[in-house]
């Protein structure tokens, strides 16, 4: 049986908006790295960057659905 984890529940919607531009910067740097790595023929870059930026994707889609963004459907499906 798992324990509930302690939450505080007492971030601001301005913090967890802080935390989506940076994970869509961070995201888009992945995006970019992948790129240069593509051009390099560097393939452990590549799949470094695509796991990194596909992970980010989830993060950002978790973030819009926990703002109520319009248009974000539930992020587990």
């Amino acid at each position: 049986m798992t324990t509930p984890a302690n939450r505080s529940y007492d971030r601001t919607w301005e913090e967890i908006e802080a935390m989506l531009d940076e994970a869509v910067i961070k995201m888009n740097q992945w995006k970019e790295w992948f790129e240069q790595c593509k051009d390099e023929d560097d393939k452990d870059g590549m799949k470094e960057a695509a796991r990194n930026h596909k992970a980010l994707q989830g993060v950002v889609k978790t973030l819009r659905w926990t703002l109520g963004e319009e248009g974000v459907n539930d992020p587990l499906n």
